[in-house]
């Protein structure tokens, strides 16, 4: 490894603890922050790749973190349409306006996230009915776009859970996303070089690192204040696909 190596690497590294740190608190978000600051130390390709890996093993760690707090009747009620959603974005979608769909998506996501940050709290509890919903639009977006959290998050905050129920109901989909996520870019040959997979090991201690200081920081969240702060987290996630698409 030359130097340029361990100072690239040292720079995710960072990025790494950074991404874990958010995810650890809100329970998606990551790539709002690697992604973006990554594909200026390397290609987009081996970031999207190296921080699938970083991102499937910090949903493992949160899911199975307190798994007796997760509504399983909520998870469950997800997962399916996860899985179609995920076929579909492989599939049908792929030749569809990418560009118009993603500043469509943000636009929605977005307009949730003023809601939740004026609403805190008392956001309006909305009806397991959108629960398929929430599921397929996650799926597809991880898929396209590499965001599933927003409307997986959208649909929990807007449940009435506890900020312990949410964090490990929405830890328990996010398990369930992300590795298929994996799976679909090791399919699409992404992971089959063993270079990502190298320097997501080397990557771990910081991303656990960062988990570790967000477990901390969660237990003295409110419930208001974890509302707000998804809301920051889904304005930032609104605005990156509205520019993204745009550009």
């Amino acid at each position: 490894m030359t130097s340029a190596d361990i100072t690239t690497l040292a720079a995710l590294m960072l990025l790494a603890f950074g991404g874990a740190f958010i995810f650890g608190i809100t329970g998606f978000g990551s790539a709002l922050l690697t992604i973006p600051l990554a594909i200026h130390l390397v290609p987009l390709p081996f970031a999207l790749a190296m921080f699938s890996v970083l991102d499937c093993s910090s949903a493992w760690r949160v899911g199975l973190e307190n798994p007796k707090a997760a509504i399983g009747s909520e998870w469950k009620r997800l997962l399916p349409a996860v899985v179609v959603g995920t076929a579909v974005g492989m599939t049908l979608l792929v030749n569809l306006p990418r560009n118009a769909a993603m500043v469509a998506l943000g636009v929605f996501v977005l307009a949730v996230a003023i809601s939740n940050l004026v609403s805190g709290a008392s956001v309006r509890t909305v009806s397991r009915r959108w629960a398929p919903v929430a599921g397929f639009g996650g799926g597809i977006t991880s898929t396209l776009f590499g965001v599933g959290g927003p409307p997986y998050a959208i649909y929990l905050s807007r449940r009435g859970l506890t900020k312990e129920a949410y964090r490990a109901t929405l830890g328990m989909c996010t398990i369930f996303s992300i590795t298929l996520r994996v799976v679909a870019f090791t399919i699409a040959g992404m992971l089959l070089s063993w270079k990502p997979w190298l320097w997501a090991l080397a990557a771990f201690p910081a991303s656990w690192a960062g988990l570790w200081v967000a477990r901390k920081a969660f237990k003295h969240l409110s419930r208001d204040l974890l509302i707000r702060v998804i809301g920051v987290v889904l304005v930032a996630s609104g605005l990156s696909l509205i520019v993204r698409g745009l550009a």
